[in-house]
């Protein structure tokens, strides 16, 4: 799950909010350098799955879910392995933030943007709805602490719930979603996806409806137009858990996935730690 996830991420990463004519061919999907973005070399995933693999390292430990913590995650993260893809501000704020408690007392935390979304994926694997919601929420007030914020970051982590506990089809989730999660979740999204957090589940979840193989799916969440790497991000982990889908990934995203300390290797690692939350 992580892994397809990074992938989304690290693809969709060529194309933020750059304009193009659109992905129709499987033999499109390869990793571009994005024009601005210039130390995101193809590749590399972006602050969606570094926050993600914090998010995924605390579910492991078995450590208190709590603000602090998750606070303490993502500084251990971003400061083992600095790297572009977040917002200009919030990358500043990590930069100069060495403690959880520092981190708590200057966060501005009420964000309404993706951020919380885009890193909650992992917690859709635990084994009740009332645990993802409780996890989503706390997760996400650290630095979203909004209604759209929270709600989008309940969302994504259900999408992947939805699949790994079987709830029924890709074609259900949206409604599925809607009946769970306040908000317009079974509409299907048509715009280009602004910095809102709705935006990108939105995206995501009329994505995974509408498509049985990760290449297809891939390939639509680009040709969305703007935060495209966070829809994919979100989509690709829930649509790895669905048996409905057809997993025909190109080979060169998976080895042309960065493969450093904390890379694809690594990546693989904690799915496998992952998969063991999933109640039998």
């Amino acid at each position: 799950m992580l892994l397809e996830a990074a992938i989304g991420d690290a693809f969709g990463a060529g194309y933020e909010y750059v304009p193009h004519k659109g992905i129709h061919s499987v033999d499109k999907l390869v990793y571009v350098q994005h024009p601005r973005h210039r130390d995101t070399k193809p590749g590399m995933y972006t602050d969606d799955t570094q926050m993600s693999l914090a998010i995924s390292e605390l579910l492991l430990s078995g450590d208190d879910w709590n603000a602090y913590n998750i606070a303490e995650r993502f500084l251990t993260c971003f400061h083992r392995d600095p790297r572009g893809g977040y917002a200009k501000g919030f990358q500043g704020f990590l930069t100069e933030t060495k403690s959880a408690d520092a981190f708590l007392a200057n966060i501005r935390s009420n964000s309404d943007k993706s951020g919380a979304a885009m890193r909650a994926s992992a917690i859709g694997l635990l084994p009740d709805v009332k645990q993802v919601v409780e996890y989503s929420t706390v997760q996400a007030s650290v630095t979203h602490n909004s209604e759209d914020g929270i709600n989008s970051s309940i969302a994504s982590s259900l999408m992947v719930h939805y699949f790994a506990y079987a709830f029924g089809s890709r074609k259900r989730l949206p409604h599925w979603i809607n009946s769970n999660v306040d908000g317009t979740w079974s509409k299907p999204y048509e715009e280009k996806v602004g910095s809102k957090g709705w935006m990108s589940v939105s995206a995501a979840i009329t994505a995974v409806a509408r498509n049985d193989t990760l290449s297809g799916l891939l390939m639509d969440c680009i040709n969305f137009g703007g935060d495209v790497d966070t829809v994919a991000t979100i989509a690709m982990a829930a649509a790895s858990c669905s048996d409905e889908y057809k997993k025909d990934i190109p080979n060169a995203l998976t080895t042309g996935l960065e493969n450093g300390r904390y890379g694809r290797n690594y990546i693989e690692k904690l799915d496998v730690g992952l998969a063991k939350l999933i109640a039998r």
